[in-house]
C-alpha cells in the first residue's frame, strides 16, 4: 500500500462553530474536498471525517477531527498510526490570530505559538517536524481571545472569504503536487484581490 498524504483542516464539530473564524480549517477543507470530488464520511467511533482519493498518482486523506479543537491531536495520531505516516506527510491547516484576515503562511515545522490545536497535535505526535498552513483571521480586535476565535467574520470579509479560501485550496493542492517548498513560495505570494 502506498503511504498517504494526510491533511488535517482544525475546527470545532457542531452547527453553531461553523462560521466562526476558528473553523476556517474546516472550511478550507470542505472547499478542498468539493472541488476534487471527495466526500466526508465519518470513521472511528466518531472521532473524525475522513474524505480519500487520488491526485495525479498520489493518494491523499483529508481528516476533520470530530474530538473539540483542543483534543485535535487524538484524532490525528489514531489517523497518523493506522496510515503509517511519517510527519513530513502530514499537512495541518488552522487559523491563526496573529496573521491579518487574507494572509497565509506555510512552514515545514515549527512551533504551536500559542494554537490549542497545534499543541495537541504536537504533543500527541511527539515532534515539530509536521507541515502547517496558517490563515489570518485578524490580529485586530477588542476584548476577550476566546470571543474573537468564535466569533463570525464581518459582512466586509465574507465578501471576501470565497476567494481567502480558493487560495489556501490552492495551496494545499501545490503541497500535494509539487511539495512543501514550492507551496510555501505560493502561500507567501497570495494577495486577496
Amino acid at each position: 500500500m502506498t503511504t498517504p498524504l494526510l491533511i488535517t483542516g482544525l475546527g470545532n464539530p457542531g452547527s453553531e462553530y461553523d462560521e466562526t473564524r476558528h473553523n476556517i480549517g474546516f472550511r478550507a477543507l470542505r472547499a478542498f474536498a468539493a472541488k476534487q470530488g471527495f466526500v466526508f464520511r465519518r470513521a472511528l467511533n466518531g472521532m473524525g471525517e475522513l474524505a480519500q482519493g487520488n491526485i495525479g498518482e498520489t493518494k491523499v486523506v483529508l481528516l476533520l477531527p470530530m474530538t473539540y479543537m483542543n483534543t485535535s491531536g487524538n484524532a490525528t495520531r489514531l489517523f497518523s498510526d493506522y496510515f503509517k505516516l511519517a510527519p513530513d506527510k502530514l499537512l495541518v491547516v488552522c487559523d491563526d490570530i496573529y496573521l491579518p484576515f487574507g494572509k497565509m503562511r506555510l512552514r515545514e515545522k515549527g512551533s504551536a505559538g500559542g494554537h490549542n490545536g497545534l499543541k495537541s497535535i504536537e504533543s500527541h505526535l511527539g515532534t515539530l517536524e509536521y507541515s502547517r498552513l496558517r490563515l489570518g483571521i485578524g490580529e485586530e480586535f477588542d476584548g476577550d481571545l476566546a470571543e474573537h476565535v468564535l466569533s463570525k467574520f464581518t459582512e466586509e470579509e465574507q465578501k471576501k472569504l470565497p476567494e481567502f479560501l480558493e487560495g489556501a485550496v490552492e495551496t494545499i493542492y501545490h503541497w500535494i503536487t509539487e511539495g512543501a517548498t514550492k507551496a510555501v513560495r505560493y502561500a507567501s505570494t497570495f494577495k486577496l484581490s
